[in-house]
Order: structure tokens, then C-alpha cells, then sequence
């Protein structure tokens, strides 16, 4: 079996990610080729296009969340991401069990004795009038029938019970509002679709290759880091014949889709800029590919960080128009020059071309 090192991995990643060569392609398709982006910060997956695609206008992403093309929800590891709305329905229904345990594993005494349909049932009556509600506000209103758990237990458990979508204009560009959700199908103007039997898992095939596309080459512990869905083994031995192994130098058994790019591990890749909470990084069980483990828990701290030559080499934060670059390694002077330049093309793009700024400091070595 062919072993893939670790920069052979990374530049697959950065290939598959719109990380090697900045795409000219859709926003929309974008969002959907990712499998979504991780948006609980929501002004975070601006920054992450703006890397990954030529020419983006922030304006547009934001007509496809108001126009409903695309969505905020919970799903994936039970995190807010922005979904294109044919994902958020397929997917919706496969994620359901895991979205639950996720809540009762932080409220399982204070939930001890509700009735879950019932408190779901509850919940779709509640938001059946369309008013948006926070999560807290709904919690508050279920807690008249239920006063025990508490509302925020119950407005969390309500939010995985039921499909909902946090209401524009959170995640708008440069708009401010806080977490308002109503029902997704209300909002898309249908339901999501019902699960597929357990024999077939058929939403579980498709989530394994929309995330090899993306992700790949990895193993289906990664997979499970992404999703974070314990059940998609079934899924995979269903796809054996479709798709091609590897193992990386840890010798983890790595799968990959036949025809999917592979860039010869020498490709220059530039320096990027990607936001706090990341795919890139967090969209894997072994980030080694990207990230050294003595960095790993940046990104899950919400740093966000720059890429040189492909691995996570700096952290980076902006204020008054100037983005600053703590570097967590020694640079080149030519690495120093792109992170600059590359730097200051962001400062642009999020000051609306007010500020070019930008201050690269010393090693923190």
C-alpha cells in the first residue's frame, strides 16, 4: 500500500480545500465543495473565501444567506456552520441522534425525566407562529411546562431536537445581531428529508465523498473529527470497491476517492490567511498534515492563523485597519515578504480598501 507523507497530504488538502490556487468558481458551489463552513464566529467564513476564491465579494454571500440559498445551523460536531439549503435538508435527519447525545452528554441530569418527543413536539409548537426566538428565549418558554432543567438546558435541547437555522442578519457582512432561530423548513419552504434506513445509510455514503472531496486523502477517524458521527464505518466498507487506499506515516489506512487531485508534494504552495475555527485544521482527527501538535489546540482557541508553505506558521488578529502576524516560527526573508504582501491584500479586503497595513512581528522562538 502506497504511503503518503506528511507533505504529501498537505498539499492534497490544500488542493482540495481552494488552498493551492485561489478558485474561480461560484460562491454557492464553493460553500457546497467544502461540505459547508464553520461559522459560529460569523464573520469568520468571509475571511475564509476571501483565501479560497478569486475576485470574492463578500455582498454576494451575503444575498445567498438572506436569500435563503444558503443557511446557519447546528450540525457538524454540533457546531454552527453555513451550509448551502440542499445540504442542510439531506444532511439534517443523519446528524439528528448525535446532535441529542451531544446535549445530553452536558444535561443529562438536568434533562433526566423530560420526555424528548415531547419536548420536541413542544418546541415546533412554539416556533410553529414564525416569530424568531434566541435559544434562550426559547428555553424560557419551554421551561413554563418544564421548570426543572432550567432554560438553558432546554433551549439547547430543543435547538437539536428541531431543525432550526439562525435568522439573517447574523452571519451577514458586517451586520451585528445575535442568534435568532426559526424552523428551517418555514424558512426553506420544506421539510427535511426523513433518515434513510440504517442498512443503507445512503446520506452516510454521500458524506463520506462529499468529505474525501474536500478532505482527503484521510482516515475514517477523520472523518468522524468533521462530521462527528460515529456510524459512517458502515458507510464505508458499502464503498470499498469505489474508492483507493493509502496509510500515512503513522500507518493509519488512509481512503481517498480515485479520481480526486493528489499535487505532486514539491507544488509551491502561498502563504493564506484563514479564519478562527477553520476546516482546514479542525476538519481532521490527525491535523498533523497542517498544523504541529505542539499548536494544535490554536485553532480550537479560535486563533486564526497564516499558512506558509502549506502549515500553520503564525497567528494573526487585525484592529484599527492593521493586521498583525505573530509568527510562531523563525521566517525567511522571503517568507516574511509574502506573509507581508499577503497581509496587506486582507487588510484591504477588510477594511474596504481603507487600510493596507500591516505589521509582521518576530519569532515568538
Amino acid at each position: 500500500m502506497t504511503v503518503l507523507d506528511t507533505r504529501a497530504l498537505n498539499r492534497a488538502t490544500l488542493a482540495r480545500q481552494l488552498l493551492l490556487d485561489r478558485a474561480d468558481v461560484p460562491v454557492l458551489d464553493a460553500v457546497a465543495h467544502l461540505g459547508g463552513l464553520q461559522a459560529q464566529e460569523p464573520q469568520e467564513p468571509f475571511v475564509g473565501l476571501w483565501s479560497r476564491l478569486r475576485a470574492f465579494d463578500p455582498a454576494v454571500l451575503s444575498t445567498l444567506l438572506t436569500q435563503r440559498h444558503v443557511v446557519r445551523t447546528h450540525l457538524m460536531r454540533r457546531t454552527v456552520h453555513l451550509l448551502v439549503a440542499d445540504d442542510a435538508v439531506a444532511w439534517r435527519s443523519r446528524h439528528h441522534a448525535m446532535l441529542c447525545q451531544r446535549v445530553l452528554g452536558v444535561y443529562r441530569k438536568e434533562l433526566d425525566g423530560v420526555d424528548l418527543d415531547e419536548l420536541a413536539a413542544a418546541a415546533r409548537a412554539l416556533l410553529a407562529d414564525g416569530e424568531p426566538r434566541s435559544t434562550p428565549e426559547i428555553g424560557r418558554a419551554l421551561g413554563e411546562r418544564w421548570p426543572a432543567p432550567g432554560p438553558r438546558a432546554l433551549g439547547e435541547m430543543a435547538v437539536a431536537l428541531v431543525a432550526l437555522i439562525q435568522l439573517p442578519p447574523r452571519g451577514v457582512w458586517r451586520a451585528k445581531g445575535g442568534a435568532r432561530n426559526v424552523l428551517l423548513a418555514a424558512w426553506l419552504g420544506r421539510e427535511v428529508d426523513p433518515p434513510t434506513p440504517d442498512d443503507a445509510d445512503h446520506v452516510g455514503q454521500i458524506l463520506v465523498r462529499r468529505y474525501l472531496s474536500a478532505f482527503g486523502p484521510a482516515a475514517t477517524a477523520d472523518v468522524r473529527a468533521w462530521s462527528g458521527l460515529a456510524g459512517l464505518p458502515a458507510a464505508v466498507a458499502a464503498m470499498r470497491d469505489e474508492l483507493v487506499t493509502f496509510r500515512d506515516v503513522r500507518g493509519r489506512k488512509l481512503l481517498d476517492l480515485a479520481d480526486a487531485p493528489r499535487p505532486d508534494p514539491e507544488t509551491p504552495a502561498p502563504v493564506r490567511f484563514l479564519p478562527a475555527f477553520d476546516n482546514a485544521i479542525l476538519g481532521y482527527d490527525d491535523r498533523s498534515r497542517i498544523i504541529d501538535d505542539e499548536h494544535r489546540l490554536l485553532s480550537v482557541a479560535g486563533e486564526r492563523v497564516v499558512l506558509v508553505d502549506g502549515r500553520v506558521a503564525a497567528t494573526w488578529s487585525v484592529e484599527a485597519g492593521t493586521v498583525t502576524v505573530s509568527p510562531l516560527t523563525g521566517f525567511s526573508r522571503a517568507d516574511r515578504a509574502a506573509v507581508a504582501e499577503q497581509g496587506q491584500a486582507l487588510a484591504l479586503f477588510l477594511s474596504d480598501k481603507e487600510s493596507d497595513r500591516v505589521r509582521v512581528g518576530s519569532s515568538s522562538r
